[in-house]
């Protein structure tokens, strides 16, 4: 009786919810409500409500949402009699559409995410066996040291678990090419390797032939190896010590769980944030993903394996026979087959491994455009929403994933149409100026500070529309490919570890320095429309705020594309780790501030000044997390400067031996507490208004900056500037 209540309120609910939407009342009344929800929401977010006034101002929003839906689905579209008017109108209401049906999937997966969760304990006495696997194909031997050291060093008893590089570099097919230089490389490749696995006591494993790319090279460490579990981690993810503590438990807690899914951690800023100047303030791209939609799937049962950082239960993967190779990314597939077999996942919000992006736009676009023709692929081989064996909640979750790389699509609509009515006079709605904007900007508006309530501290306002836009010129052909073939894209490995020798514009950016000024003919037209049509002033002036919104964005992915100088191989963490440097007969206290896998940079005593010197040899000392046969590095000083606490040292590691790999294990990657701690100095609720204003400054900066290196001012210094930052006024 109860649960039939519960039905019927919900049914009266939602007809009270249909008819205010359908409720027909006057444009200024439309207004006045939309702003009236807005303040609602604004003052809800200024007292951070939470639980039931968090639902309440979602529900609002989405209130104002459904009622622009039924004005642009009832009163704006052209009659299909005028051709020219009516398909370029029908692809940007479908576009639109598209945006609320992406926005209404984002509202059931994280309008109320999984909390955080505590591992369980593990039982000493009964833990399960587990093999690591490192796959790899063409990186260099120095990072796989650095990995696969830090995987052994993991905290775990020895016998438990087993260390493997999987080398896809040294295969048989590669050691017996044709081209004869290819041979002798993946046959040095292969022997370097194999001296390299004996040094660190880890399992070397190749294979005859590359077929099906990283799912065959796992199945095939699957066949060689029998552990209850397997860890799975990039070739450039090392992970802490803790990981397999506070992952492992899960499986003993849930004999049904096939998957434990931690973030993804990036120790060096994609192409946007190294080009932008944001990767110290600003949430990273990938913290949206790992520190709100991934518990959004989770609290579904939905989380889905993402490559790395991650343990399976080989008793599910047996199911399948293995590591799914239908599609490019084999990590979501093989995910999405284990759900709809009754498997369950869990993920734990906690960054455990420390990896690397792409350093360069073009293996950025390279990146994302598998990821993109990979999900496309998931989607037509094994449409999720009719998916047998997935639970309503997980078809769902899954569709939310695949759908969301139709983006290109609409984001290209958006940038197209308000140019077809400014140079073409397509009627691409039928509404007056004051309509336009009474329902679009309550919409925009209430759009925005549903996104700052589900995303506030894990994605700054515009920044998801810079990254479409950014990806959006070549995932577009990349997905009409799949879908013209969906057998046909390949995998193919990301670049990482770049270096990029002298500032110069991306051998990918013409045709965004085409679009910006395309668009900046869009506001001459808006301009000259309003000359010789004033009676349409109120509509093209709508219009044309439009296309200058679109231009701000595009003014910004010219400094995304304009490629920063950046000579350092490896990149640098913050610490505060106490040592000893020891130079000669002398033992200087210090401490390291920061670090990277290729040096440190220590802090001591001004006393300590006179006796050192550039290009000395030291020694760095200090107590390592593991339980290591030697606590010294032999370093190079580099470099000698003072600062207002002291003296620092910019110290070059000589790694001379296997020992020296484990030792900058230990030192940059086995404690993960500092990655959670750096991640939460940039989880910052910069707000909608402000952050409006920091991304117009922003943009108006890189417009500058992009137009200097098209021109190759940069050479003489005319953007040596910084990139800003939230201005102090604004915070």
């Amino acid at each position: 009786m109860r649960r039939g209540a519960l039905v019927a309120l919900w049914a009266v609910a939602a007809m009270l919810i249909v008819l205010l939407v359908a409720l027909p009342i006057s444009l200024q009344t439309h207004l006045v409500a939309g702003l009236v929800v807005v303040a609602c929401m604004i003052v809800l977010k200024f007292f951070r409500a939470q639980g039931v006034w968090r639902v309440i101002a979602l529900a609002l929003g989405t209130a104002i949402v459904l009622r622009y839906v039924f004005w642009r689905t009832t009163s704006t579209i052209p009659p299909y009699t005028e051709l020219t008017n009516f398909i370029p109108a029908i692809l940007l209401y479908i576009a639109e559409m598209y945006s609320v049906m992406m926005l209404f999937l984002s509202l059931f997966v994280v309008s109320s995410p999984m909390p955080s969760r505590k591992p369980p304990k593990i039982d000493p006495n009964n833990l399960p066996t587990v093999d690591v696997f490192v796959p790899s194909y063409n990186e260099d031997a120095s990072l796989l040291a650095t990995t696969l050291a830090a995987a052994k060093a993991m905290s775990y008893p020895a016998e438990k678990f087993t260390v493997w590089l999987l080398d896809d570099g040294g295969t048989d097919e590669k050691c017996n090419s044709d081209n004869v230089h290819a041979a002798e490389a993946a046959r040095a490749r292969r022997t370097e390797l194999q001296a390299l696995c004996s040094a660190l006591d880890v399992r070397y494993l190749t294979r005859a032939r590359n077929l099906h790319a990283k799912a065959g090279n796992l199945n095939n460490g699957l066949e060689h190896s029998t552990g209850d579990l397997v860890a799975v981690f990039d070739a450039d993810h090392a992970p802490a010590r803790s990981f397999l503590e506070e992952t492992v438990g899960f499986f003993s807690a849930d004999k049904n769980l096939f998957l434990v899914q931690t973030p993804h951690f990036f120790i060096n800023p994609d192409p946007l944030e190294r080009n932008l100047g944001t990767f110290q303030t600003m949430p990273s791209e990938n913290e949206m993903f790992y520190g709100v939609i991934q518990r959004g799937l989770d609290k579904w049962d939905a989380a889905f394996f993402c490559g790395s950082a991650a343990v399976l239960r080989r008793e599910a993967l047996q199911e399948t026979n293995g590591f799914s190779g239908l599609s490019i990314t084999e990590d979501c597939e093989t995910a999405l087959d284990l759900h709809a077999r009754g498997w369950s996942s869990v993920y734990v919000d906690k960054p455990l491994i420390a990896g690397l992006q792409p350093d360069t736009f073009a293996s950025f676009i390279g990146q994302r455009t598998r990821w993109a023709q990979g999900m496309l692929q998931i989607m037509r081989f094994s449409f999720p929403l009719l998916k047998r064996g997935l639970r309503l909640p997980q078809r769902l979750a899954y569709m939310s994933s695949t759908l969301f790389w139709l983006f290109p699509f609409s984001r290209l609509v958006f940038l197209l149409s308000p140019l077809c009515y400014l140079f073409f006079s397509l009627e691409i709605f039928t509404a007056s100026g004051g309509e336009f904007l009474a329902y679009t900007f309550t919409y925009m508006m209430v759009n925005f500070m549903m996104q700052n309530y589900l995303y506030g501290r894990y994605r700054w306002p515009w920044i998801s529309d810079l990254y479409e836009y950014i990806q959006t010129i070549y995932l577009l052909p990349a997905l009409l490919s799949v879908m013209a073939n969906p057998k046909r894209p390949t995998f193919k490995v990301t670049s990482k570890g770049e270096s990029m020798l002298e500032s110069r514009v991306s051998e990918l950016g013409t045709p965004y320095f085409i679009i910006f000024g395309v668009l900046l003919l869009g506001v001459v037209a808006t301009g000259v429309r309003v000359w010789l049509e004033p009676y349409k002033a109120d509509l093209t002036l709508v219009t044309g705020a439009w296309n200058v919104l679109n231009l701000i964005i595009a003014g910004c992915a010219l400094g995304v594309v304009s490629e920063r100088a950046s000579r350092r191989m490896s990149h640098r963490v913050r610490i505060d780790r106490t040592c000893r440097f020891l130079f000669g007969d002398e033992i200087i206290e210090a401490s390291v501030r920061d670090i990277s896998v290729g040096g440190a940079r220590l802090h001591v005593a001004p006393s300590n000044e006179p006796s050192l010197k550039k290009g000395a040899l030291g020694t760095l000392e200090f107590m390592p997390y593991a339980e290591l046969p030697s606590q010294h590095m032999p370093v190079e000083i580099r470099k000698i400067r003072m600062d207002d606490k002291g003296l620092l040292l910019g110290c070059r590691f000589l790694i001379e031996s296997p020992e020296h790999h484990k030792l900058v294990a230990d030192l940059v990657f086995a404690n993960a507490d500092q990655w959670s701690t750096f991640q939460k100095r940039r989880h910052q609720d910069i707000g909608v208004l402000r952050g409006t204003l920091w991304f117009l400054m922003v943009s108006l900066y890189q417009t500058g900056r992009g137009l200097s290196y098209l021109f190759g001012l940069q050479r003489i210094g005319i953007s040596k500037p910084p990139a800003p930052s939230v201005p102090s006024a604004l915070k």
